[in-house]
């Protein structure tokens, strides 16, 4: 007798991953979400919080943006402003523009991304090795000196210039914050039976932290919220400055913040960045971005003013391969930000010695 082969349903591109991805999912989109949450040991050991990561720098295209990209896409599509052969012109800093070339190559649109000059050379050439076609924006708004609004009126050029082009608008796409509160704060959530003290994001278009808010309130969490922004971001009332890094905080008030009320807001510079991401790179092995970086250095500051035995969740929004000519170089370090070896030595130091309790 001849046994049959074996046959199964499909998987679901909506259905969850189990732990390990031991199942096969169906095609790259699904297997975005369900990153793991690292509990750390080694970055401030004598904090007296419990500090877990969400490593959303394992999504297929390396960030957190892979959610939203794919939630803007798929209601694009389903709302019939988006057809395949279509084309989506979109701002990015980066990581969204990298997220968007995958999912709109898998669904047969053309995509073009619209960037400025402080976009990493590696996230350029990933755009491009995708199938993305990028538009580089090299010199700020005349009026208010801002490369973001540059983008924004570039972005605005080519839609006019493409026919049938559809902007994705990240910056107030209510599917951008949606996508955290059905993906990453659910997640965290579920992963700890819903008790947790402290939530940390890096912000720029504020959609992480406005959907992780958004879970949080639905489930009646008392979980405080701490955006880190970047002096020189005008969101939560900060005043423009220069930002030399790409990723973190905005040129202008973005729709999705005004939706939004962190409980603490947090403001690091590019050097701040530097530190963070270099010590959780040494201590915990996490190869992360600027800010992330940004993040664990709020966090270094914040542990005198967390109640000891406090559990922190922190989100590690991308890794941090595109920022090694920057970050993790110290010519481009010195040259750009003025710190040579002793100073990010001193630096380290005393965010080393801000995070120890007694």
């Amino acid at each position: 007798m001849t046994t049959p082969p074996h046959t199964a349903p499909a998987p679901s591109a909506d259905a969850p991953r189990r732990p390990g991805g031991a199942e096969p999912v169906l095609g790259i989109s699904g297997a975005v979400g369900g990153t793991p949450l690292v509990r750390l040991e080694h970055l401030f050991p004598d904090s007296g919080v419990e500090i877990l990561a969400k490593l959303e720098s394992v999504n297929p295209g390396g960030s957190t943006k892979d959610r939203p990209a794919l939630a803007m896409v798929r209601d694009a599509l389903d709302s019939g402003r988006l057809t395949a052969g279509g084309t989506v012109v979109e701002s990015s800093s980066g990581n969204l523009g990298v997220a968007l070339a995958r999912v709109c190559s898998v669904h047969g649109v053309r995509f073009v991304c619209v960037v400025d000059s402080r976009t990493n050379a590696t996230t350029v050439a990933t755009i491009r090795a995708l199938g993305g076609e990028i538009d580089l924006v090299s010199e700020p708004d005349p009026l208010s000196g801002d490369l973001l609004t540059a983008r924004f009126r570039r972005v605005e050029q080519l839609m006019e210039e493409i026919p049938g082009a559809v902007n994705l608008f990240q910056y107030g796409n209510p599917a951008n914050p949606a996508a955290h509160t059905t993906g990453t704060m659910r997640e965290v959530a579920e992963s700890l039976d819903h008790r947790l003290d402290v939530l940390m994001a890096a912000v720029s278009t504020t959609g992480t932290i406005a959907g992780c808010t958004a879970y949080l309130h639905e489930h009646r969490m008392d979980t405080r919220t701490v955006a880190v922004d970047a002096v020189g971001s005008v969101l939560f009332g900060g005043t423009a400055a220069p930002r030399p890094l790409p990723g973190l905080g905005a040129g202008v008030v973005t729709d999705i913040s005004r939706t939004v009320a962190p409980d603490r807001v947090m403001r690091v510079d590019g050097l701040d960045c530097v530190v963070g991401a270099r010590l959780l790179a040494r201590r915990e092995g996490i190869l992360a971005g600027a800010s992330t970086g940004g993040i664990v250095h709020a966090l270094g500051t914040l542990v005198p003013d967390l109640a000891p035995g406090s559990r922190l969740v922190f989100i590690v929004h991308d890794g941090g391969v595109p920022y090694l000519d920057t970050v993790y170089d110290d010519h481009w370090v010195q040259r750009t930000l003025g710190a040579d070896a002793a100073a990010l030595d001193a630096a380290t130091t005393a965010l080393v010695a801000s995070a120890r309790r007694g």
